[in-house]
C-alpha cells in the first residue's frame, strides 16, 4: 500500500468576505478516528453554504473542520477502527460537515455512499449535499407525492435542478422560478412543466393560473424575505412550505390568517448540524429510492463547470454571479 503523505493542500478562509479570501494552504493530512474513513479527494462540490461560511454567516459545527466543503468523491485512503463496509481503494462519495476543499478529507463511514454505476468522480461529488438536502426537505418534511403540484425557487441551481428531476420522477407537476428566459428553458428541458422568470413574471399569478386558482401543494424556498408572504398566497389548501435558506433575509411582515384558513404547514431544516445517525438514515432512503435512478441514468446531477482546487476563488466567483445552471465542482489532480 502506498504510504500517505503527512501534508496536503487545502483551501483556507483567510478572513471573512469575498472569494479572494479563499487561499490554498498546507495542512496536515487528517487521520480517521473510530468509524471514520479518510478519502483521497478527486472532486468536491461547491455549495451556497460554503459561500455563507466564507462570508462568516455559517460556522462549522463543533468538532468539524474549518476547511469549507460539504461533499466529496474519491477513493478510500485509510480507515479507522470499527469501519466494516469500506476498504482502502474503494470509490466513494460522502457528505461531510466540513473539510471538502482539500486533497484528503475525513468522513464518517455512515455518511459515505457507493458511487452510482457509470458516474464520474465529478458527477459523484455533486450528489451528496444536494440530494440529501432535497430528499429530506421535499419528501421527508414536504411529503411530496405523485399527482401533487410542486414549486421550487432557484430552479437552475444545484438544489433546483435536483428537486425538479426528483419531483418529476415521482409523478408530480413541477414549476420552477429562475432569473432568465434561458434558464427557464433549461429547467423545462429537465422536467419542469413551466419555468417562471421571476424578473418579468409574478410567480404567484402564474402558479394560480396553472392550477386553476387552487395554488400549489408544496413550495421549496431558499429566498425568504418578501417571498414568505407570496409563498403563503401561492399555496393550496393543506399546502406545505419548506425553507432551506434565506438568501433574501429571514424576516418579513406576514399575515398568518391564510395559514389557519388554508391549514398550511411551514417548516424547514438545515442539514449540516444534524447528527451522523440522522444523516445516515437519509442516506439509506437515498440508496433505496434514488440510487437506482442515478445508476440507470434516469436522473443525474447537472454540472455547470469545474475548477481546479487551487482555483476555488474562481469557483466562488462563478456561484456568486448566479449565472450557473446546476453544480460547480472543484477537481483535485
Amino acid at each position: 500500500m502506498t504510504s500517505l503523505p503527512t501534508e496536503m493542500t487545502a483551501i483556507e478562509i483567510k478572513e471573512f468576505g469575498g472569494p479572494e479570501n479563499l487561499i490554498p494552504a498546507t495542512r496536515p493530512v487528517p487521520s480517521p478516528e473510530n468509524d471514520e474513513i479518510l478519502i483521497r479527494v478527486e472532486a468536491a462540490g461547491v455549495n451556497r453554504p460554503d459561500v455563507l461560511q466564507r462570508m462568516g454567516g455559517y460556522a462549522p459545527p463543533p468538532g468539524a473542520s474549518d476547511i469549507p466543503g460539504l461533499e466529496v468523491a474519491g477513493t478510500v485512503a485509510a480507515v479507522g477502527n470499527g469501519v466494516t463496509k469500506y476498504k482502502v481503494g474503494d470509490a466513494v462519495c460522502a457528505l461531510v460537515a466540513g473539510g471538502g476543499y482539500a486533497e484528503y478529507c475525513v468522513a464518517p463511514e455512515a455518511q459515505c455512499l457507493d458511487i452510482p454505476d457509470g458516474m464520474t468522480m465529478v458527477q459523484a461529488a455533486a450528489i451528496p449535499e444536494t440530494y440529501f438536502t432535497v430528499w429530506t426537505n421535499v419528501f421527508d418534511r414536504g411529503r411530496l407525492t405523485g399527482g401533487e403540484t410542486f414549486l421550487v425557487h432557484g430552479g437552475a441551481s444545484g438544489i433546483g435542478t435536483t428537486a425538479i428531476q426528483l419531483a418529476k420522477s415521482v409523478g408530480a407537476r413541477v414549476f420552477a422560478t429562475a432569473s432568465t428566459d434561458e434558464k427557464c428553458r433549461e429547467i423545462e428541458a429537465l422536467g419542469a412543466e413551466r419555468g417562471i422568470n421571476y424578473k418579468t413574471e409574478d410567480y404567484v399569478e402564474v402558479v394560480k393560473e396553472l392550477t386553476d386558482g387552487e395554488g400549489v401543494n408544496l413550495i421549496l424556498d431558499m429566498v425568504g424575505g418578501d417571498y414568505i408572504q407570496r409563498n403563503i398566497t401561492a399555496l393550496a389548501v393543506e399546502g406545505r412550505l419548506v425553507y432551506i435558506a434565506f438568501l433574501g433575509g429571514p424576516k418579513a411582515e406576514v399575515n398568518f390568517a391564510p395559514v389557519m384558513l388554508k391549514r398550511l404547514t411551514i417548516t424547514g431544516s438545515t442539514l449540516r448540524p444534524q447528527s451522523i445517525e440522522a444523516k445516515a438514515q437519509i442516506g439509506k432512503r437515498l440508496v433505496e429510492n434514488v440510487w437506482p435512478l442515478l445508476s440507470a441514468g434516469t436522473i443525474g446531477p447537472i454540472i455547470d463547470s469545474t475548477f481546479p482546487l487551487a482555483e476555488a476563488e474562481a469557483a466562488h466567483r462563478r456561484i456568486d454571479d448566479s449565472g450557473h445552471i446546476g453544480k460547480i465542482v472543484l477537481t483535485v489532480s
